[in-house]
């Protein structure tokens, strides 16, 4: 069943121990928006998927952060998040990881579930259906000497 969160309200998520960050809802105009932008325009069509992924990710989390918590600078004092601070944050692999995760991947999981195979009607192999030829006969056992 698909649950509906109508109130679309922003949500904390946890990037790494102690560090966490507000987002806003991973919505359609969200997504639109963050197709269309400038950044995200500018990647050379001959670049790599992973490339596209990168400027696609700094650009939604750009649009998308509203707060966080647990970053500083370099002197451990605490900042605020802005354009150049968020990307320097996703530059971080685990960060970056971490939002494809728990973000990205949660808002396009609607879209895998429906290239999935639906569940089996009675338990996990109820509709399954045999692959395997049955033995001829039994198999001889070695001798115990």
């Amino acid at each position: 069943m698909l649950t509906l969160d109508l109130t679309n309200a922003p949500r904390w998520h946890d990037l790494a121990p102690g560090v966490r960050v507000q987002l806003r809802p991973l919505t359609t105009a969200l997504m639109v928006a963050t197709r269309s932008d400038p950044a995200v325009e500018a990647v050379p069509e001959e670049a790599s998927e992973e490339d596209r992924a990168v400027a696609f990710a700094k650009a939604l989390a750009r649009r998308a952060l509203l707060a966080w918590d647990g970053i500083g600078d370099a002197d451990g004092n605490p900042i605020d998040p802005g354009p150049e601070a968020i990307e320097a944050l996703l530059d971080i692999w685990p960060i970056f990881e971490a939002f494809q995760l728990t973000y990205v991947s949660k808002g396009l999981l609607l879209e895998q579930e429906k290239n999935a195979s639906a569940p089996s009607p009675n338990g996990p192999s109820a509709g399954a259906s045999d692959t395997a030829k049955p033995a001829r006969k039994r198999a001889k056992t070695a001798r115990r000497g």
